[in-house]
Formats: structure tokens, sequence, C-alpha cells
């Protein structure tokens, strides 16, 4: 399945907001991104038409089965990414925005070899 890194990164703090608040809204997904409303609007627009989300008339945009999979797949590697990276001594910013850049183009065997040394002792 091939999918833009910027639509995963979407996708990725839509499931951010559902987790935080329950609902998510185009205006917080531009505050967490830090893009503009305009942005937003055009790539909530190509995830529609390609069967990653849905909006309902209040423009409350809810995540589809196909969504859900790569929101999860990529949340899943940004956290783990960042535990590995604070276990080995980076300091908490600096590996959440490493984890942010490796989520998406390290291979699996790499990101499983990476969990196997992330797991709690």
């Amino acid at each position: 399945m091939q999918i833009l890194k910027s639509s995963e990164d979407y996708l990725e703090a839509m499931l951010m907001m559902k987790e935080q608040h329950g609902y998510i809204r185009s205006i917080d997904i531009a505050a967490e991104l830090g893009v503009t409303k305009p942005s937003v609007s055009y790539a909530t627009k190509r995830l529609r038409e390609n069967g990653y989300i849905t909006m309902d008339r209040d423009g409350l945009i809810t995540l589809t089965d196909k969504g859900m999979e790569i929101a999860d797949r990529i949340y899943t590697r940004h956290k783990t990414l960042t535990t590995f990276l604070t276990r080995i001594g980076v300091d908490e910013k600096t590996a959440r925005e490493d984890a942010c850049r490796m989520e998406h183009d390290i291979s699996q065997a790499t990101f499983e070899a990476i969990c196997r040394h992330a797991k709690p002792v």
C-alpha cells in the first residue's frame, strides 16, 4: 500500500487527536502539524477520496478501517522509536523529532529489531 509521508503524518495526527480529545477537527490537526487550514482542507479532501477518512456535516473526521490501520502502524512506530531513542540516551524532545522522521523510512526488519530491544526489561 503506497501512501505519501505527509498523508501518514495527517492520519497519525488524527489518531492522536481522537485519543486525546475523543474527536478529530481540522483546526486541531492544523495546530498539531503547524500547517494552515487550507493545507488541512486539501489533505483531508485527498484522504477522503482515497477512503482513509470520512467527514460528517459538522466537519468532524472519522478514520475508516483503512485509515486507522495506517495511523495505528505509524503511531506505534513513533512511540516505539521514541522509547528506543530515549533509552539509548537521546533527550525526549530530540527523540520525538527523530522518531517522526524515522517512522516512515525504516524497513519492517529494522523496526522489528528495534522492538526487540525497546521492550520493557
